[in-house]
């Protein structure tokens, strides 16, 4: 039996004594991955906000949105930011989680960044593209240095709502951001 992996596929894996179905993706990989590109956003929000050079922003945008495109195209492990993940990552055992909240939150990414990537490239400067790559950086902040996927927790709360199909190859999500039960209020 074997699963997907993104695009790839893989031998069936276990997960907390139970055997992976769906789509999965390595949780260390995806949180190296978001750390480095925090980094070129940190970077490139810098020279934006303080030195008022904007063509670092308008480049990096760029490459992110090329990276999250090749993420949701053939995978993460393909992407430059996942190469280097991999890399940084080789020596850890991997934990996998599902991949559907994953590629829910690399859509989203790619939308931050494309709008990014327009707004600079097309002259406009100041607090709009500077907004964006602040959120950016709190998202991938989030999700590297705490393992809080902002566009999981997107992702399960509109499963949750009703307004997004459940998947039943959720298996295994970070920290439950897939569990469709609807939560009870306190």
């Amino acid at each position: 039996m074997s699963i997907r992996f993104a695009n790839d596929v893989l031998d069936a894996r276990t997960a907390d004594g139970r055997q992976l179905t769906g789509p999965v993706v390595n949780e260390h990989l995806v949180r190296a991955a978001a750390g480095t590109t925090m980094m070129l956003c940190v970077v490139a929000f810098g020279y934006a906000y303080f030195e008022h050079r904007y063509w670092i922003l308008q480049a990096a945008a760029t490459y992110l949105f090329a990276d999250f495109l090749v993420r949701l195209t053939f995978g993460i492990s393909r992407s430059p930011a996942g190469l280097l993940a991999g890399w940084m990552t080789r020596r850890q055992p991997p934990e996998w989680v599902s991949a559907k909240p994953k590629r829910f939150a690399a859509t989203l990414g790619l939308a931050m960044t494309g709008a990014m990537a327009i707004i600079t490239n097309d002259g406009i400067r100041g607090w709009l593209p500077q907004s964006i790559c602040l959120a950016l950086i709190t998202s991938m902040w989030l999700e590297a240095v705490l393992g809080l996927c902002l566009g999981c927790e997107i992702h399960g709360l509109l499963v949750r709502r009703g307004w997004a199909r459940k998947d039943e190859a959720y298996e295994v999500c970070a920290h439950g951001a897939c569990d469709a039960t609807p939560r009870r209020s306190r």
